[in-house]
């Protein structure tokens, strides 16, 4: 987690599924540990990871605190807010926002728009020189950050101005002074990172969201109350029509610009690289200005801009604020104080290096692709090909697990390994009692016939388990009830199994683990047998010996007694 940069992961609400990876145009992701992060050299802050997370854990920094401090310690802070709040906040009118800005403490509100019409005066007259073959805006932080870091080769085109927002904070520091603060509010999370690079950028950037959640804190709400003045929020004129696709275009044909040159717009940072890929600046025969925005629609679809209001009803309020400004007569901005013109954008140093071809070998080895038509380029893993990813293990930004086909082809081997060490016969089957998955040793209880289909295409997939088994309506019935079954002793012709079936996914795939107890089961009777033998045997000794103890016990009493009448006879005799 890295709450400093304007993008950060929460690590415990990540879900492990590489989402944000799949749809960052930059693949500014790492995954660790299956936790993504966003490496804040590699980002350009377009905010597609935060719309895309399915479980909330991207989230933008907040400087609702830093805010607050610079309303503490500032005497006067003032709020630059962009023209696109007339289509996130359609049903305000400019007086209760205005309004609403001073309950929380600042000293007043003006649009960014005021700055717009400045860099478009001095757009247009860098247009009206002899213009470079081609000429980028600047006004997106996202896009310039884009082209600084991915396609470098195009930094020179990059107008020399800066944008509205650094522009429009130039102008109030000049038409105040220098110890005022200065607060961004847009839908933009790029202008933080812009914000964040110079303090007098302004100091701080707050999105709309960050808006409604301070306003909520301090119990403050749009009001719109009878005799508001409008004209609390001081406007600009042609700049308002910046948050639409075209909208600097359009500002710069208001004031006659693109006689001689081509102005083309283009939105999104996949658009911005199919536009500009292969392009040769210096072939081109006549001259363009390409006017470049990160978000698809503009800033009006910007990441913290409110995404339940269709884009088309967004665009409508934009392109009536912009009207009523231009019916009012809302001021021009004054040619005296142009824009300074000279601000650089180089280009930034090479996040990564080239991997050379054995290094990207050994690393899509790793994920068990060893020759070129293992190189599946399924995308499933969040890269576009498997070379970008191979060269993103290189970098520790990926982890051979994200590779889903790796991850599916590892789990088949661990599943087959402990298949073929079974010592039972194991058989998956589907629905239809067709044979997903078998062992050799279910194979070899069916018979030699079935062993040499087995040898010929192990696992028997497909084969329909009622030829191959006697009792397949008792994997029906599995499917049926969605019950286990088990049988301790299956009598199936001259064999004895154990049979225990189960079910997988209810009633689609069964599975079934067959053991031949036939020997084991002999080997018992024919105990059981010679166990009975012996105890016949014993019982016959025992009755032997118990006669034999009879007569011994008859002939013993009747010597005892003919002794004793001996003794009896004699006594008397004597005694006569």
């Amino acid at each position: 987690m890295n709450k400093q940069y304007a993008v950060y992961t929460a690590e415990t609400n990540c879900q492990d599924c590489c989402r944000c990876l799949r749809s960052c145009p930059v693949k500014a992701i790492r995954v660790e540990k299956g936790r993504a992060a966003i490496v804040p050299e590699l980002c350009v802050a377009c905010g597609t990871c935060v719309d895309a997370c399915p479980g909330g854990a991207k989230k933008i920094r907040s400087d609702i605190g830093r805010v607050r401090a610079l309303l503490a310690r500032r005497e006067r802070v003032l709020v630059s807010v962009a023209p696109s709040y007339a289509a996130e906040f359609p049903e305000v009118r400019p007086g209760a926002f205005a309004a609403a800005m001073k309950e929380l403490g600042f000293a007043g509100t003006a649009e960014t728009a005021i700055g717009a019409d400045r860099v478009t005066h001095a757009l247009a007259d860098l247009l009206g020189d002899p213009p470079q073959p081609l000429s980028l805006s600047t006004a997106c932080p996202a896009a310039v950050d884009f082209i600084r870091k991915y396609m470098p080769e195009f930094a020179p085109c990059l107008t020399p101005l800066g944008s509205p927002m650094v522009a429009h904070s130039d102008i109030l520091r000049k038409e105040h002074n220098e110890s005022i603060g200065v607060v961004f509010i847009g839908p933009c999370i790029a202008k933080k990172v812009e914000a964040d690079a110079d303090p007098l950028n302004p100091e701080a950037a707050l999105t709309f969201g960050e808006l409604r959640q301070f306003m909520k804190e301090e119990g403050v709400s749009f009001r719109d109350t009878p005799g508001m003045d409008d004209s609390a929020l001081q406007s600009g004129r042609s700049g308002a029509v910046y948050p639409v696709a075209g909208g600097m275009i359009e500002a710069l044909r208001e004031l006659g610009a693109c006689q001689d040159v081509d102005c083309v717009a283009v939105c999104g940072i996949d658009s911005i690289w199919h536009t500009l890929k292969g392009l040769d600046p210096s072939r081109m025969d006549r001259p363009v200005f390409l006017e470049m925005l990160a978000c698809e629609g503009g800033c009006i679809n910007g990441p913290s801009s409110d995404k339940k209001r269709a884009r088309l009803l967004q665009e409508q309020a934009i392109r009536r604020r912009h009207r009523s400004l231009l019916l009012q007569g809302a001021p021009a901005p004054v040619d005296a104080d142009p824009v300074p013109i000279g601000q650089s954008f180089s280009p930034a140093v090479p996040l990564s290096v080239v991997a050379d071809e054995q290094s990207l070998r050994i690393a899509l080895e790793r994920v068990g692709k060893y020759v070129w038509e293992d190189e599946l380029n399924c995308g499933g893993c969040g890269y576009d090909t498997c070379r970008e990813f191979a060269a993103s293990m290189l970098e520790g930004r990926a982890e051979p697990d994200m590779c889903l086909s790796f991850l599916r082809k590892k789990a088949q081997r661990k599943a087959n390994a402990l298949l073929r060490c079974m010592p039972s016969g194991v058989v998956i089957a589907d629905a239809n009692l067709q044979v997903v998955e078998c062992n050799r040793n279910f194979a070899a209880m069916i018979g030699s016939d079935t062993m040499m289909v087995y040898d010929a295409r192990p696992g028997l997939e497909g084969a329909n388990l009622e030829r191959l088994v006697p009792f397949a309506d008792l994997f029906r019935r599995v499917l049926a009830t969605d019950e286990d079954y088990r049988c301790d002793m299956m009598r199936v012709g001259d064999r004895l199994l154990n049979v225990t079936l189960f079910p997988i996914e209810p009633h689609q795939t069964v599975g079934g683990i067959v053991l031949d107890v036939t020997r084991s089961e002999l080997r018992r009777e024919y105990i059981a047998q010679r166990a009975r033998e012996v105890i016949d045997r014993n019982m016959a000794t025992v009755q032997e010996i118990a006669c034999k103890l009879g007569e011994h016990m008859a002939d013993t009493e009747i010597l005892l007694r003919n002794i004793a009448e001996d003794y009896g006879e004699r006594g008397r005799s004597e005694d006569e």
